[in-house]
């Protein structure tokens, strides 16, 4: 969602830093961004649109010494409260301009703040949330409050979710907390950072401290504290990012998306290392050591829920009772649990609020849970029993591609740990030679042709069967994301139930079909049903099931197990979509309306 950097201790190098971490920040989805710097007074310069028209703006001031100064913040918004525009971009400022604010998050009480504020003489600029903040600090300010002070004293008002820091004009420390909202600080030797992601201050120190919900944060030039709700000083560790600036740049890729689709073997290996036994086909993972489960329950959104389904269905075949919720609904309207229930959550960057949501209501209930995330240090990890951690490395691209194909190989982990049953051996075996046979779809794919040959239909659909209906279901995400144009995805059977009224010759068909049997049998007579409709249908097949013959188009992949085959099909739909997306001059790698990390509810 929104994006925060703020700097402190760079003095001249202040606005250079906040702008840099504001392009490194993009990634999550924006509509508008801002600046502030405190060097005696408060100077803010923000804008609707691209970063771009900030950084003009900044540039056709001449003149920046206002924006100049040992502490600075800055914000790319993602709108919930009021449309893009310049009034509502961030920072926020109190009515005299003495203090700055940046949010993450929804302030929900903010409407009844408003009001009391208004009554109190307080004038507002923007349709935002976020703005009642920096007016609350005023009001402390002026009842006699330190900074400080008036900081605690304006969020213990809040109620909601936020990430927040501020900046005072007579004042050259920048204060923050978050609750339910991430942020990271960056250490230096003579400077400070804080952001909502690493990324934004990688390129200056790779030390961080993680904050948990309800932690204060001072940071000055060289030195940084944090405290908790009544003010007690705590000791934080420092911890070492694992991967350096080089691996988030687009390394001569057109688009991250791109680079991040080629960096599939690289990342299903670290998945892999050191956690499966070749010889004796086992699993050995230490964050699964000695876990036993009844049942099982995935939590998760978008993407990470498309990795859950396929991580329900291999439990379920190796013996486990398990199922997939989405984490929105899961948190309102929770299933029965018991004693063994394992309820696991699957989120890319830990900081998914609904998913997070989720994992606490399961929490509630005194069951245990497991985080599958990508992030070391992210919420989710921090908060619940047991992490598997899916080592994919730094993912910019908005839409997830290597991400979901470690969270289906660390599902399969998963299964194997769990399992009293099943073909653990052989999927071990596959496992092996999944990173070189995803390198030899990259190096042969005709996916760039047939995106060519389909880029103007009217409407995409995918099917599949088993563990295929996941990745029907995220090829035509994929394809919404960075196409925006009309995707359906649905288990095969279910296509003559209704949306087969919608298929038409302008209508290409992607079906999945792996193996033979009946799985694949069936496959194949839907795609008769569909090209009885005189639609086109392009295949992602291994070939053994000959469902070519019935095909316009195919995407060939390597026969293997399974419960191995969804990545190497995915790899190739990933690849459609890309192409499909640049044939029409898509924003790949920042789609509209969306974010990478969604922090709200």
């Amino acid at each position: 969602m929104c994006g925060i950097i703020g700097c402190v201790g760079r003095d001249a190098e202040t606005l250079d830093v906040l702008l840099s971490g504001l392009d490194s920040l993009e990634y999550r989805g924006y509509d508008s961004a801002g600046v502030a710097l405190a060097n005696g007074s408060v100077a803010v310069e923000k804008r609707e649109g691209e970063l771009g028209h900030l950084k003009n703006a900044v540039a056709a001031g001449g003149d920046t010494s206002d924006l100049r100064g040992p502490a600075g913040i800055g914000h790319t918004r993602w709108s919930t409260h009021g449309p893009p525009s310049d009034e509502n971009a961030h920072p926020h400022t109190d009515c005299a301009g003495e203090v700055a604010v940046v949010h993450n998050g929804i302030i929900e009480n903010y409407d009844e703040l408003k009001a009391d504020l208004l009554d109190a003489g307080h004038e507002f600029d923007s349709d935002t949330d976020s703005e009642v903040v920096p007016h609350l600090v005023e009001d402390a300010l002026a009842d006699g409050a330190t900074p400080e002070e008036a900081f605690r004293a304006a969020v213990a008002r809040l109620e909601g979710s936020y990430a927040l820091a501020a900046v005072f004009g007579d004042s050259e420390a920048i204060l923050a907390t978050r609750e339910g909202s991430p942020l990271v600080l960056g250490v230096a030797d003579n400077a400070a950072y804080l952001a909502s992601d690493v990324p934004a201050f990688l390129e200056y120190t790779d030390r961080v401290v993680y904050l948990d919900d309800g932690e204060f944060a001072r940071l000055e030039s060289g030195s940084w504290t944090v405290t908790d709700r009544e003010g007690r000083l705590l000791e934080k560790s420092v911890s070492r990012v694992e991967w350096d600036a080089e691996q988030t740049a687009k390394s001569g890729y057109d688009h991250y998306m791109l680079k991040e689709i080629h960096e599939q073997p690289q990342a299903l290996r670290k998945c892999l290392r050191g956690r499966v036994d070749e010889l004796t086909g086992t699993v050995d993972v230490d964050a699964l050591a000695g876990l036993a489960a009844e049942s099982v329950q995935f939590v998760a959104c978008g993407t990470s829920y498309h990795a859950a389904l396929f991580g329900a269905q291999s439990l379920r075949e190796a013996g486990v009772p398990a199922q997939a919720f989405l984490a929105s609904e899961y948190a309102t309207s929770p299933p029965p649990v018991s004693d063994g229930t394992l309820v696991v959550g699957i989120t890319q960057s830990g900081e998914t609020a609904d998913t997070l949501s989720a994992l606490r209501e399961a929490k509630n209930r005194g069951v245990e849970t497991l985080a599958m995330t990508n992030v070391v240090g992210s919420t989710a990890s921090r908060e619940c029993d047991r992490t598997l951690f899916i080592r994919a490395g730094p993912e910019i691209g908005v839409a997830a591609t290597k991400t979901f194909s470690s969270q289906v190989v660390a599902c399969n982990l998963l299964s194997a740990s769990l399992a009293e049953q099943g073909d653990a051996r052989d999927v071990v075996e596959a496992l092996r030679d999944l990173p070189g046979q995803v390198q030899e779809i990259l190096d042969s794919s005709r996916a760039e042709q047939v995106a060519e040959r389909f880029v103007y239909s009217e409407g995409y659909f995918f099917i599949g069967r088993g563990h295929h209906h996941p990745v029907a279901l995220e090829g035509a995400l994929k394809m919404k994301e960075i196409t925006y144009e009309h995707a359906e995805g649905f288990p095969a059977g279910e296509l003559k139930h209704g949306p087969l009224a919608l298929v038409t010759s302008e209508t290409p068909v992607f079906a999945v079909v792996t193996g033979r049997g009946e799985k694949a049998t069936k496959t194949i007579g839907n795609v008769k049903e569909v090209e009885a409709r005189d639609a086109p249908v392009v295949a992602v097949t291994d070939g053994v099931s000959e469902v070519e013959r019935y095909a316009d188009a195919v995407l060939e992949i390597p026969e293997t197990h399974p419960r191995v085959a969804p990545v190497l099909a995915n790899v190739q739909l990933q690849l459609v979509a890309y192409f499909v997306a640049k044939q029409l001059g898509r924003s790949i790698d920042k789609p509209r309306n969306l974010a990478k990390s969604v922090t709200v509810e």
